[in-house]
């Protein structure tokens, strides 16, 4: 399915370009479907490798716990380290690019990912592991920064469905992670490192589209049908002042509390069943139901946002499911536990929402790349404490009610910030009218 989106959307941005820069069959067509080819294989395998890190390590979280001796405060910090990256390496990526190239960091990307889960689960300390972890995170951060900004910029005039499949699989990787990482370890011999590092294969996968293209320097076609006005505003130097738009404040807050819902869900959500008597092969598979609903919804939500002047009805319906979910998962965690699986994956559908609300809130790609790395790193650094908190007042608490309860109360204020991000204006007309 994955692979004929893909490819629709391949046949569909060729033409375009065909049709707007050269003649029907010369070479420079045909060089370029190739090329607009390999940026949509290489979107769909580095969106795939954004979670595998994660959630695989949230299905295996008890071995590598006890493997490494971490307590619960401990292992809450753990699960609080990849906003901790995302905030730090993610506001890099925007100067990484203008330097580089964003295909080029997004290459160099996924060689940090491999190598960080290569490296990782063999470190033999507590201290190593999370330096691992740290590497393989920092070259998700700069993806997840520069992954709006390829959009925007190949693919101008499709920012919904590219964005949808962008998503689509990313939420594939980290519903497949969270399925098979229990099971294929337990194929593999039973030992937690194996699960973890076998991972690394699939993020080396991703490597491979962007080498041809960091070697042609992976200049995106510009078409002719765009506005004088807008190539100008592309050519000239940063100038937006990012922090004075309300806009840009309102989707950073939104960005951070939804990742932080989801940092709890992935590193989490598993535990949560296993404490309940649910077994650790059925809790991963909960978990991989949860962010499997992500792969349809991830698809679709960006279409229907993109034709909204605003999207703040999906927020609220987003975050209506968050509150029933965590609300059964207080009352009934194993009883109810495939329909809390399903509500919580619906409303982790928040972040391809962001990620949209990104591309739309700007109008060029400079401001896309500002507003992306701002939203972002801010959000990130929003959601460092929450998955931090759960491990304390878990430990502390002598159960999960307490930090259910905050899961529930964080969702209330996220759908009152992404109601003001989804109003149909752009940064760079709220940064001027502060000037």
């Amino acid at each position: 399915m994955m692979g004929l989106m893909a490819g629709k959307e391949t046949e569909t941005a060729t033409a375009t370009t065909a049709r707007t820069t050269a003649p029907e069959g010369s070479p420079a067509t045909a060089t370029r479907a190739w090329t607009t080819r390999l940026v949509v294989i290489g979107i769909v395998l580095s969106a795939v490798n954004l979670r595998p890190a994660i959630t695989s390590l949230g299905a295996l979280l008890e071995e590598v716990r006890d493997g490494l001796g971490m307590s619960g405060s401990v292992a809450g910090l753990l699960t609080s380290v990849p906003p901790l990256c995302f905030a730090v390496f993610g506001v890099m990526a925007p100067r990484l690019a203008r330097r580089f190239g964003p295909v080029a960091v997004v290459c160099a990307g996924m060689v940090a990912v491999a190598a960080g889960l290569l490296i990782r689960p063999y470190a033999g300390s507590t201290a190593g592991f999370l330096a691992g972890s740290a590497l393989a995170l920092m070259g998700i951060a700069v993806s997840n920064v520069l992954m709006p900004v390829i959009v925007k910029r190949w693919f101008p005039d499709r920012v919904g469905s590219m964005t949808g499949l962008y998503s689509m699989a990313l939420a594939a990787g980290t519903s497949v992670a969270a399925a098979v990482t229990v099971p294929m370890t337990d194929a593999l011999g039973g030992g937690w490192q194996t699960g973890l590092a076998v991972w690394a294969g699939l993020a080396a996968a991703a490597v491979l589209p962007w080498v041809p293209l960091v070697r042609d320097r992976g200049t995106a076609p510009v078409p002719e049908a765009e506005t004088e006005a807008r190539v100008r505003a592309e050519r000239q130097p940063p100038a937006l002042r990012i922090t004075r738009s309300r806009t840009a404040w309102a989707l950073a807050v939104f960005f951070g509390l939804q990742a932080t819902a989801a940092y709890i869900t992935m590193g989490w959500m598993a535990q949560i069943f296993r404490d309940a008597g649910v077994s650790a092969s059925t809790a991963g598979l909960l978990l991989a139901v949860t962010m499997a609903m992500g792969v349809p919804l991830a698809f679709v939500i960006p279409r229907v946002a993109t034709r909204l002047p605003h999207q703040g009805p999906i927020v609220i319906a987003l975050g209506v499911c968050g509150l029933a979910g965590y609300t059964g998962l207080y009352l009934a965690p194993a009883g109810g536990a495939w329909a809390w699986a399903v509500l919580l994956g619906i409303s982790n559908c928040a972040f391809p929402l962001a990620l949209t609300m990104v591309g739309m809130r700007a109008r060029t790609g400079t401001g896309v790349a500002q507003l992306s790395a701002f939203a972002q790193s801010a959000g990130y650094l929003i959601s460092i404490p929450g998955p931090l908190l759960v491990g304390v007042l878990y430990q502390h608490g002598g159960g999960w009610g307490l930090p259910i309860a905050l899961m529930i109360g964080l969702m209330i204020p996220q759908m009152a910030v992404g109601v003001l991000a989804g109003r149909d204006r752009t940064v760079e007309d709220e940064a001027a009218a502060t000037a």
